[in-house]
């Protein structure tokens, strides 16, 4: 059995409508994760349904808009949602702990040392952290930075943060169905390519915020990190164990090489770059190639208002990005010194011991 396990769940598995909780499913669950913790999983979960819960319990019938009233949903329904999956492991003796998490939590970098620390601190207490997405606190003029835009992506991120070799998951879908095709599930994707991508659709559901475009993204950023994926339907019996046990339903997305180390996973998929340096083509197989750091003599241009020690894009003339790593200089010193060599940088930063751009220790490939 696996050491680390993540399953998500959406909120079309744990409700029924809006604001109506299935206990029935969420108790098979939570037996499925008890079996798997005494077979010597730790298992962390991911939940979304706190806002429809929210909407049930405040009379909402559609998904608001408005992100006060989403807050306010959230805000009722974290805490029925906490309940319930106490509920769901007290007749196993099990013990519960709430994670409320913004993007900013993971992109920092004491603060994301900080999650890990806590979430491996609960593990070792013998609890089931159970993580959502912190909707009640984002205000309004920083929503789009904090947030992760939906379940999914976060619980590919706790998945990486956590080292865990599965993500597990489950929704009202059964899986990728290949809907231009043969039109049933696909059951495994060695690579997930434009083709895989092109079968993805999103959602209608007025609770949900994903659909299958979303967990094709989450795929995409758990599989680099070295961690296998599924996809399949809630509401298969006994689906935790039959998936990891490679007899369940659904899709398997497998892991990409080797897991990068835990400072160039920060790097790649827990940022929000706010600029992108631009190389010339000579510079472009030096960095994906032979590992080097970036170089002034290889950049052309930076787009961005972005300052030193801040996380970038790295991208070829092509314009496709293909690193990202923390600049040592801000925007305007790299329009400054683009294309310079490295005497005519020193004589432009004096006294200065390192003159890359981005070290190679700082950078990561994607």
């Amino acid at each position: 059995m696996p050491r680390r396990v993540v399953v998500k769940l959406g909120t079309g598995v744990l409700t029924r409508g809006i604001g109506e909780l299935d206990t029935a499913r969420i108790s098979a669950v939570c037996a499925q994760v008890a079996a798997l913790r005494a077979a010597g999983t730790e298992v962390f979960i991911v939940s979304s349904g706190a806002v429809g819960l929210g909407m049930g319990r405040l009379g909402l019938k559609r998904r608001p808009t408005d992100l006060t009233k989403k807050q306010a949903c959230a805000a009722v329904g974290q805490s029925l949602l906490m309940q319930t999956w106490q509920a769901g492991f007290a007749p196993h003796g099990i013990t519960v702990a709430q994670v409320l998490l913004t993007h900013e939590d993971l992109r920092n970098r004491d603060r994301h040392l900080a999650v890990k620390a806590t979430l491996d601190s609960l593990i070792s207490y013998g609890t089931v952290p159970v993580i959502n997405e912190n909707d009640t606190v984002s205000a309004a003029e920083i929503q789009a930075l904090l947030r992760f835009g939906d379940n999914d992506t976060l619980s590919a991120m706790v998945a990486s943060l956590v080292h865990a070799q599965y993500l597990c998951i489950l929704s009202t879908a059964t899986g990728l169905i290949d809907l231009k095709g043969t039109r049933q599930v696909v059951p495994v994707v060695e690579k997930i390519t434009s083709a895989i991508e092109a079968m993805a659709g999103g959602t209608a559901s007025e609770t949900a915020t994903g659909g299958m475009i979303s967990k094709i993204a989450a795929a995409k950023l758990a599989v680099r990190a070295g961690c296998g994926v599924f996809i399949a339907s809630g509401a298969e019996p006994d689906v935790l164990p039959r998936l990891l046990r490679g007899e369940g339903p659904g899709t398997f997305f497998a892991p990409s090489g080797l897991p990068m180390e835990a400072k160039k996973r920060w790097l790649a998929y827990f940022q929000r770059p706010t600029g992108t340096i631009y190389l010339n083509e000579n510079a472009v197989p030096v960095l994906r190639e032979q590992g080097r750091s970036l170089l002034a003599v290889g950049v052309t241009h930076a787009f961005g208002d972005f300052s030193a020690g801040e996380i970038v894009n790295v991208a070829g003339p092509d314009g496709i990005v293909f690193a990202r790593g923390k600049t040592a200089y801000s925007q305007p010193e790299i329009t400054a010194l683009a294309g310079l060599k490295g005497d005519a940088v020193a004589k432009l930063h004096p006294g200065r011991r390192r003159l890359e751009v981005i070290h190679r220790n700082d950078l990561a490939l994607l």
